[in-house]
């Protein structure tokens, strides 16, 4: 039983490196066994934007550190459906996840919309408190010079 139980538990772990969203392979060095990966997406609801995502996976673990980082961009058309498809409240959406843990730590990558700035937001963070603090990145795609872009009437000029 206790020879079933080995390569069960590593399986996983091998398999998780053979995402077909990689895009890096990073080692840290021999004696660390950690790589840090980078995964691509496009988001799923707005196809113009493509994120990376860099996270650090510990090889001979079985809960990957939580530091993680995103930056996304503008890689095509962003239009006004696909705006007005996507949740637009304060805590908007979940669009990309990756366990980190099989003690169920997950990374996640939500969108939110800033209205006042037409602004997509893009936040990485561990679902996890690790030592006193979560940690998180954040990115930002403008949607200025789109065809999702709505041109606003100004505020009127205050009088005194």
């Amino acid at each position: 039983m206790k020879k079933l139980l080995i390569p069960a538990l590593i399986l996983p772990m091998v398999l998780a490196g053979c995402g077909k969203e990689d895009v890096a392979d990073v080692s840290l060095g021999v004696l660390t066994f950690k790589d840090i990966k980078v995964n691509t997406f496009v988001d799923p609801k707005v196809p113009g934007v493509t994120c990376h995502v860099a996270s650090i996976e510990d090889n001979l673990s079985l809960a990957d550190p939580s530091d993680s980082s995103v930056s996304c961009r503008q890689t095509g058309e962003i239009t006004a459906e696909m705006i007005a498809s996507i949740d637009k409240s304060k805590a908007g959406e979940v669009v990309f996840h990756k366990s980190k843990s099989v003690f169920f730590k997950t990374m996640k990558i939500r969108r939110i919309y800033d209205a006042q700035t037409q602004t997509l937001l893009y936040l990485s963070y561990s679902t996890k408190e690790i030592t006193g603090s979560f940690k998180h990145s954040l990115s930002t795609v403008p949607l200025w010079g789109t065809a999702a872009w709505e041109v606003r009437a100004p505020a009127p000029a205050s009088t005194k």
